[in-house]
């Protein structure tokens, strides 16, 4: 009985080598119930925070939010070509990111007459230019029926200076973002008019709720920094209107008012 147990146990030790066994199994079992628990931990200690190592002599100081920058840049531009560079220098905003150009503006500044869009497009992005594709295209036509031309005339530019991906409409965030930079942009060319192209220019500028439909076709106040206001023009952004041709008796309605306004300044 002894050797067939011997063979046993030789043949139950060669099989566990095959399965790679290369451990010994303890002679007895563990009783694991008999095993003594920890003792119950006592109130936790109050969390003590490991103050972060400063250098002697030096503060640290959190980076200001992206809005505040922004406005702190924008109030620092005494020029437009200073307020350019700043917000070519801006990096608060993601759209920056994936933008090809900076689309500052167009036209002549010292016109008196400012018209201010949503957001650069394809062709904008490209060349650098705010209105110069397809809707731009027509806007000049539009703007040349009442004898108005942009290299005499008027001024151009938009909310945002960066093209959003896919030309989306802005965000609420991307607009109050830079909004700053607009009031400043519109401070330093000091028009006597503005003409706000489309829903987003127009509900930005007037802190409206309402759409550009019931907005347009008359003359609102734009409120500055100062506490001056400037008369503003709602009307329909030319995109809206190459996807709408029946609205452009609307827009055309509005450019009378515009030019009667501006014969009688």
């Amino acid at each position: 009985m002894e050797a067939v147990t011997q063979e046993a146990l030789l043949a139950a030790l060669r099989l566990q080598i095959d399965w790679g066994a290369d451990e010994a199994l303890e002679e007895a079992p563990i009783d694991r119930t008999a095993l003594r628990a920890p003792p119950p931990a006592g109130p936790a200690a109050p969390h003590r925070p490991t103050p972060a190592l400063v250098k002697p002599g030096r503060a640290v100081l959190a980076a200001p939010p992206a809005a505040s920058r922004a406005a702190a840049l924008a109030a620092k531009a005494g020029t437009l070509a200073e307020l350019r560079q700043a917000m070519a220098e801006f990096d608060g905003s993601p759209l920056r990111e994936t933008a090809t150009n900076l689309v500052f503006a167009d036209g002549v500044a010292e016109s008196g007459l400012m018209l201010i869009g949503e957001a650069p497009g394809g062709d904008e992005d490209r060349l650098g230019r705010p209105f110069v594709g397809v809707s731009g295209q027509l806007l000049d036509r539009m703007l040349a029926s009442i004898d108005l031309a942009r290299e005499r005339d008027f001024y151009i530019t938009n909310i945002l200076p960066f093209r959003p991906p896919g030309n989306r409409t802005p965000t609420d965030a991307e607009i109050a973002l830079f909004l700053p930079f607009v009031l400043r942009h519109i401070a330093l060319a000091r028009p006597r008019h503005l003409v706000l192209l489309g829903g987003v220019s127009a509900k930005a500028l007037l802190r409206s709720k309402e759409g550009i439909t019931r907005l347009r076709g008359r003359w609102h106040q734009v409120t500055m920094n100062d506490g001056q206001s400037l008369p503003a023009l709602a009307t329909l952004h030319p995109a809206y209107l190459l996807r709408n041709p029946a609205a452009k008796r609307d827009a055309w309605a509005d450019l009378l008012l515009l030019r009667r306004s501006l014969a009688s300044q």
